[in-house]
Parts: structure tokens; sequence; C-alpha cells
């Protein structure tokens, strides 16, 4: 009989493991398997908790290719002393109807954001591009400067967060040591002048950059957290930018800024002009640069599923 007792992997392990996985190639195989139909993708499941203390959000995918299916749920717990947000992916076989894999995902949901924000800066950003920006300094934040870093030719790299002036010299050089081309910035103003291509990398429920105040057409790289309706530009900014986003069918419901858009602003999800597969497949218009342009990730369960099952491989084979 098959083995019901799915491989553990706490966050060590885990951490250890994703060092041998290719993110950013686990990614782009995975949405051109969207793009093939040999990948499924349903909406994000939001629930909330009682007496407002906080939801989970289920992320849920099939890749049939690799016979296999899960699902990463993620709470987000009110406290006193802050928000606790913990993520835990499981990993299914479509043939046997067992568990394969239980994984914290803590570490495999900052590696997968990084590498699909990659995967569109590499898909969006003109050949030409030489001044990035990151607002953020945390681990997000780092690791899509390790992802990103490589794509272009980049002259400098910016980067900027309120809580830069709060951290040690320590944790200063920590950043400065991803790369030689970055720079400290005082400001996001500073961080953002000029730049080519500027990636938001915050857990902020609110807008951290007005497109309106940069001065030439950029590509902005967007995430969120999972606080209610969270969102990093003014959603009345979208209606200026040509936008795509990590897969259009779920995206527009789940993205904080395009809900609001919608509902106040008259934005019309129709006007994503395309989602990572469908750019990966050349199935989308690529943008001219006449405005700004704007990615959004809302995070897929198809990303987590796709790394979930990359170490569980690695595991299984370590096993062996």
């Amino acid at each position: 009989m098959p083995n019901a007792t799915p491989h553990v992997l706490q966050q060590a392990e885990a951490e250890q493991l994703l060092a041998l996985v290719d993110v950013q190639q686990a990614m782009r195989s995975m949405f051109s398997g969207l793009a093939a139909g040999t990948a499924v993708q349903p909406a994000q499941q939001l629930v909330e908790f009682p007496n407002a203390a906080g939801d989970f959000i289920n992320y849920l995918g099939v890749l049939a290719d690799a016979g296999v299916y899960g699902v990463k749920t993620s709470p987000y717990i009110v406290r006193a002393q802050g928000p606790l947000i913990t993520a835990w992916t499981l990993l299914m076989s479509m043939t046997t109807g067992q568990p394969l894999l239980l994984c914290d995902a803590g570490t495999l949901t900052t590696a997968r954001t990084a590498a699909t924000t990659a995967v569109a800066v590499d898909a969006l950003a003109p050949k030409q591009a030489r001044r990035l920006a990151v607002i953020g300094s945390g681990a997000v934040a780092r690791a899509h400067v390790q992802y990103v870093k490589g794509l272009r030719e980049w002259q400098s790299i910016g980067i900027y967060s309120p809580r830069l002036a709060q951290q040690t010299d320590a944790q200063r050089r920590e950043l400065q040591q991803l790369d030689p081309r970055l720079q400290l910035c005082t400001s996001l103003e500073e961080a953002t002048r000029d730049a080519d291509v500027i990636m938001l990398c915050t857990s902020s429920a609110g807008p951290v950059l007005d497109p309106d105040s940069l001065a030439q057409p950029a590509l902005i790289t967007s995430i969120s957290t999972n606080a209610p309706r969270a969102h990093e530009v003014p959603p009345q900014s979208l209606a200026n930018m040509d936008v795509y986003c990590d897969y259009r069918a779920t995206t527009p419901t789940s993205a904080g800024e395009m809900c609001l858009a919608s509902e106040q602003h008259y934005w019309d999800r129709a006007l994503i002009r395309g989602d990572l597969a469908e750019l990966l497949s050349e199935q989308a218009p690529l943008p001219d640069y006449s405005r700004h342009v704007f990615f959004r990730s809302i995070g897929l369960g198809l990303e987590d599923i796709a790394l979930a099952n990359a170490l569980y491989h690695l595991k299984h084979t370590r096993n062996a």
C-alpha cells in the first residue's frame, strides 16, 4: 500500500532544499504549463475569522503534468503586538490520492513571489533598462534584488524603506552586500529618480508610490500582504497605465487596487493587456512605454505547488 505519511519539512530544511532549486525556471515552466492547459489555477479562497480576529487565504493549484495538486494556507492573525502571518503547503498525489509533502511555506512564498516578479521584469522591462529601484528592505525585497539583478545591465540599484533609518550598521552592510551597484537611499524620491524599473516589495496595506509623481514612464511591479484589499499604488492610477498581472482569470478579483478601481473609478478588468502565461507564450502585446507599465502579482497556488513539488522530489531522492 502507498505510504500515507507525507514528508514534513520545517523551515530550516525547506530553506536548505530550496537553495538547490532554480526557482525562476520553475516559475517559467509553471506559467508555460498554464498557457498550454496542463495546469489549473482556481481563484484564491479568503475566509475571515469571527470578531475581526484575522483571516486565512487558501491558494490552490493543479499540475497535471507532474501528477500533483495541492493547497497553501496562509493565516493573518490579529494580535496586540502586530499581525502574525504563517504559511504551510500540502502537496497531494493525483495518482494515489495520498499526501506527499507538508511544508513550511514561509521561505517558499518569499522565493516564488520574487521569482514571479523576475519573470515579469524579464518579459516587460525595456532591454535598455539601466536604473532599478526597490521599495522595501525586508526579506521579500532582498529576494527581489537577488532574482532581478542579473536580468539587465543595471548601472544602479537604489533601495529605500522607511525602516532603513532604524537599521543597524550590520543590517545596512548586509543589504549592500547583495550587489555592489546597490545604493541605500534616504527617500522614495531619491530611489525612484529616473528609474526604468521600480519594484514595490512592501507589506503596506495602502499606497506607497503615486505613479503620477514619476518624471518618465517606468515598469512598476507590485505585490502586497494579505491584509484586506492591500495595494501599493492608488487605485485610480490604473486608468493611466498599461496593466499586466500574473493571471488575469483570478488577479482582478483579489488585488486590492483592482477591486477598488473597478468599484470606485470605473476601471474595467478587460483593460489588462496580458498575464504571465500569455507573455511567455507570446500571446500578449508588449508595452511601448508611452506611459507607465504596471505589473501586479497576487501569488498563485500553482507557484507554491510547483516549488513544493520540486522540494518533494529532492527530499524523496535523498531518502531513496
